[in-house]
């Protein structure tokens, strides 16, 4: 007889729905998504725009989309997620284990509450440390309070499902013992960004007058604060590199003003914005760079998933210390840079020294070696050894 496992959590993904539907082979499963129904036709402030993803989201798992009264529905914050029926739902579908991801939501914390010594409850989170900040008697309080109440919220849980080694780390500051965390690892659908779109790619590097000997380093998210691609900008403006390109693909609240900074001086020419790109084109575009480079400044860059989609097509990756999966993902001088978040000396004098496409390839060799670790099957796969 199959386990009958119930999942918490706000709204379809792209990240989880293949996870989801591989776990279903082996275990019943319902997914209970608690921003409602509204979730899937969500505006995302990010892009600036109605994200509609063009892969399946609700394939292949059973799954319930709760009633939100929350005034302003949305993952947003805690008063963002409200339902009043999820306990008896939850009740009703009687499964003999339950996984919250995420527990910063009304809703949720309420599951974690009313469960814990009823059924095992498990966690699936991604925070981190790397936002913390130690200096100044202010900061110290409020780290000790955020402890404080992190400790009380974990108590309500049996078990971690925890995604890395950043992710680890914050749990045992918070409280958790070793004992009660399970490693899993932050995984994409590896097998979809395989495929080989060379030649689709190539095609596109003709279209943006890309000579095939260029190097192309690649920026592709949200263009806001949070992932600092103003700085990307400012130090590839300033590289000694003549052959080297600049890649941004997506939209966001800083594009006009990095658009701007783009077209002024003698690299306007290589530099190129492209919007939005959904799921199915964007293992065509990784194939298109050379490099991929996520130079976030947090907060909040918990793990950075672009960075395994660039690795399974074989990219190399200059990253900040700022992003979660780094301690994992990245081995520096093998498959790429890490450097000082917001150093721009840093990052210039990595942009200065990029080595010839021919070792890029190598390294990026050395990333497709690493992310295989990586796949939604292992990922299934710890999650199966716990809960079987």
């Amino acid at each position: 007889m199959k386990k009958k496992i119930a999942i918490v959590t706000t709204h379809p993904i792209q990240y989880y729905a293949p996870l989801f539907k591989l776990l279903a082979q082996a275990i019943e499963l319902n997914v209970f998504y608690t921003w409602g129904k509204a979730s899937i036709e969500k505006f995302d402030p990010g892009f600036g725009k109605k994200v509609e993803w063009d892969v399946p989201l609700l394939d292949g798992y059973n799954y319930f989309f709760l009633e939100n009264t929350a005034k302003n529905p949305g993952s947003h914050g805690y008063s963002g997620i409200k339902n009043p029926d999820i306990i008896n739902l939850i009740e009703e579908y009687n499964p003999s284990a339950i996984i919250v991801i995420g527990w910063c939501y009304e809703s949720h914390l309420k599951v974690l509450r009313y469960f814990k010594g009823k059924v095992p409850v498990y966690f699936r989170g991604d925070s981190t440390l790397l936002d913390n900040v130690t200096i100044g008697l202010k900061n110290k309080i409020k780290i000790f309070l955020r402890k404080t109440l992190l400790k009380w919220v974990y108590s309500h849980v049996d078990k971690i499902f925890y995604v890395g080694t950043a992710s680890k780390e914050y749990y045992l500051w918070a409280g958790l013992k070793k004992n009660q965390l399970v490693f899993a690892p932050h995984s994409i659908d590896n097998r979809r960004f395989k495929v080989d779109k060379s030649f689709e790619a190539m095609e596109i590097r003709r279209s943006l007058l890309i000579d095939e000997s260029a190097i192309v380093i690649l920026f592709a998210g949200k263009l806001e604060s949070k992932k600092n691609p103003k700085l990307l900008l400012e130090c590839f403006k300033k590289t000694n590199i003549e052959n080297l390109h600049l890649l941004f693909i997506g939209n966001g609240v800083q594009e006009n003003e990095l658009k701007k900074l783009a077209s002024e001086g003698p690299k306007k020419n290589k530099i190129h914005f492209v919007d939005f790109q959904n799921q199915s084109m964007m293992s065509t575009w990784y194939q298109v760079a050379d490099l991929y480079c996520l130079p976030s400044k947090g907060p909040g860059e918990t793990w950075g998933l672009a960075i395994n989609e660039a690795m399974v097509c074989g990219k190399p990756i200059i990253a900040s210390d700022k992003v979660g999966c780094t301690a994992d993902l990245v081995d520096k001088e093998m498959n790429g840079w890490i450097f000082e978040s917001n150093n721009e000396a840093k990052l210039q004098e990595i942009f200065n020294n990029i080595p010839s496409k021919e070792k890029l390839k190598q390294m990026g060799e050395v990333s497709r070696k690493i992310i295989n670790e990586w796949s939604i099957e292992s990922t299934v796969s710890s999650f199966l050894s716990e809960l079987n």
